[in-house]
């Protein structure tokens, strides 16, 4: 039996499990999630940009000011909490800093990508990608600096975007073997792309994400757009959480 929040998150990750995390960006609405009877959350770094500085998601939210968040969160929801770190505000060494400051403050798993430094929205246009070499590093740094080895890890490519479907595949690898607990796609195009993801044939632990919300990462448009119409499976698994747990 799981005995910490990190050890029950790693639980409900089984192969082929359905785990939703609903975004919260401060105390107000995680004690809304789990008045609604969801077990785990997801700290939101658009959230935070869009209703604590009132701006898009940009990159201009701190470290100072994400743990801030994610500390009120803490104390009012007792499940897992996935936070949303961004780039890790900077270079590998800024990296190891945010990942040992989140890990106090009580993320159960921490959230990486691989935009340069400040990013954008991940289904905003016009985004930029570092090189696979930096963020290898980048991911081998936030591995170093966790003190509890069940902090899940989890390394996010922007790539699809940059360099294409195959390549973002690709870095998705490349990041677990350096390390990550789990690889994020982030806004594949269309549901072959989806299928893709799930049916990678070397088998490691994805995420993929489209504004549906797998991986917790629903927006109500971007890039991943094409996909609302190939999405009926899921709004009716979603609208069914929405009546169970909401009574809608």
């Amino acid at each position: 039996m799981p005995e910490t929040t990190r050890q029950e998150f790693r639980a409900m990750l089984k192969p082929g499990a359905a785990v939703i995390l609903p975004g919260v960006a401060n105390a107000l609405a995680a004690r809304v999630v789990a008045d609604c009877g969801f077990g785990a959350a997801y700290v939101t770094g658009a959230g935070i940009a869009n209703s604590f500085l009132g701006i898009p998601d940009n990159g201009l939210v701190t470290l100072t000011e994400l743990t801030d968040h994610v500390v009120a969160i803490r104390e009012v929801f007792a499940g897992p909490l996935m936070v949303d770190a961004d780039t890790g505000f900077g270079n590998a060494l800024n990296m190891r800093r945010t990942i040992q400051v989140l890990e106090r403050a009580g993320a159960d798993a921490i959230q990486i990508e691989d935009q340069v430094f400040p990013k954008r929205c991940g289904h905003f246009e016009g985004k930029e990608v570092i090189a696979p070499t930096e963020m290898v590093q980048k991911i081998k740094a936030a591995v170093d600096a966790r003190t509890d080895p069940d902090l899940l890890i989890v390394a996010r490519t922007d790539a699809i975007a940059v360099e294409g479907f195959a390549a973002a595949i690709d870095r998705a690898h490349a990041f677990r073997e350096a390390g990550a607990d789990v690889g994020f796609v982030e806004a594949p195009l269309n549901a072959e792309q989806m299928k893709a993801i799930a049916d990678d044939e070397r088998g490691l632990p994805i995420f993929a994400a489209h504004e549906h919300g797998c991986c917790a990462n629903a927006i109500a448009c971007g890039s991943a757009s094409l996909l609302c119409d190939d999405a009926v499976g899921i709004d009716a698994a979603l609208n069914q959480v929405l009546r169970t747990h909401m009574g809608f």
